[in-house]
């Protein structure tokens, strides 16, 4: 499953996503903390890396005077995100090859967007996290909690679970130290795992 299949998957399926889960209002609270709470500490630039609709991106934008850029590989998305929110720049565009300058970011969400990346790919990604990142910037990746590169049925496209401890061992070579790591079990829904981590200075 390439990137562009990956868009494609989520093209034909874009509004239906975004009835069920485009706003924040339709996300646990728990992430609305977690990612309100990551931001504080973030100066300059965030990249919302695999934005999807833009409800993130967007409370990111209103919650600091900092630019916000959103990237997603699904066009549908993109055009819906500049159609519902003004402050932030999206961009269609590939996880492995972000549009934004080495060290010019302060801080990258990733939140669920690795999980339909295989494996074997997500190495890359996580070194052009580090490449856009400045020295000390912190990246605060969501993901679906199990057994490490495992594959499951999802509703889109096939999707990976990860650990923190997995993704952990992949962040440290490319200079990532893990600040700290989190799971829990909604009802009726995979288990959640999120983790936030700064890159060396």
């Amino acid at each position: 499953m390439t990137v562009t299949d990956v868009g494609a998957a989520y093209d034909a399926r874009a509004n239906e996503y975004i009835e069920l889960f485009g706003s924040v209002g339709q996300s646990a609270q728990q992430d609305r903390d977690t990612i309100e709470r990551w931001q504080h500490g973030i100066d300059g630039r965030i990249v919302d890396a695999g934005c999807g609709p833009g409800h993130w991106s967007d409370l990111l934008a209103q919650a600091g005077t900092r630019d916000v850029t959103g990237v997603d590989a699904s066009a549908r998305f993109v055009d819906a995100a500049r159609q519902r929110f003004a402050s932030p720049d999206f961009t269609v565009g590939d996880l492995t090859a972000l549009p934004v300058a080495d060290g010019s970011a302060g801080g990258v969400l990733a939140w669920y967007s690795l999980i339909h990346t295989p494996p074997g790919g997500v190495p890359a990604i996580l070194g052009e996290f580090a490449r856009v990142l400045a020295p000390g910037g912190s990246l605060l990746l969501g993901f679906v909690d199990g057994a490490a590169g495992a594959a499951f049925d999802h509703a889109v496209t096939t999707a990976y679970y990860w650990s923190a401890d997995a993704l952990g061992d992949l962040l440290a070579p490319h200079g990532f130290v893990v600040e700290r790591a989190s799971a829990r079990q909604d009802p009726g829904v995979r288990r959640h795992g999120d983790l936030v981590a700064t890159l060396a200075t």
